[in-house]
């Protein structure tokens, strides 16, 4: 079975833990209570294939930035979260982005933006700003409820399918030799 290791960024109090609760065991936590790190794991089934999530759940507050280097390091993709309530939030994922790609050393990342708290009736971040920002980043958008759950799973599976784009299959080549007509002939295999 694949896993794929997902870390979820933002600043404090968009609903990152309440995203990855909300995936992971379908509750919607009320109260905020600030994260440092978490993990959870997750069983799916994304485009037919089984699979693990394994979803790092990170800490929004900037005391805590010295342990980002270590998480993205390990972090296959990436889902950076801003509240449509709270434009600061949205202002501050390109420092996350920039962050991930310098960790990384790579000028293009698995990432989805996703504004989050769509339920709620006041919005400062419309969607056609985020989408703007997300296409200038050249990565989807998503507009999820944790509350509700609108666009939850959508958002992780949408970053696991960018993850797959990534990644290059593996081939797996066998040599077979034989000696056919007086020469030695090599027939090669790729799985």
């Amino acid at each position: 079975m694949t896993e794929y290791k997902l870390v979820v960024v933002g600043a404090g109090g968009v609903g990152k833990s309440a995203l990855t609760i909300q995936l992971t065991q379908n509750l919607f936590v009320h109260e905020y209570d600030p994260t440092i790190e978490d993990s959870y794991r997750k069983q799916v089934r994304i485009d037919g294939e089984t699979c693990m999530l394994d979803i790092l759940d990170t800490a929004g507050q900037e005391e805590y930035s010295a342990m980002r280097d270590q998480y993205m390091r390990t972090g296959e993709g990436f889902l950076c979260v801003f509240a449509v309530n709270n434009a600061k939030s949205f202002e501050d994922i390109n420092q996350y982005r920039e962050q991930v790609k310098r960790v990384k050393d790579a000028d293009e990342v698995p990432m989805v933006l996703i504004g989050n708290k769509v339920d709620l009736s006041v919005r400062t971040v419309e969607t056609a700003k985020a989408e703007a920002v997300a296409k200038e980043y050249n990565i989807p958008y998503v507009e999820t409820s944790a509350k509700t759950r609108q666009g939850v799973e959508e958002a992780f599976f949408t970053l696991v399918r960018e993850i797959r784009k990534f990644v290059s299959p593996t081939f797996i080549s066998i040599d077979f030799f034989e000696i056919y007509a007086g020469f030695l002939v090599q027939f090669s295999c790729y799985f």
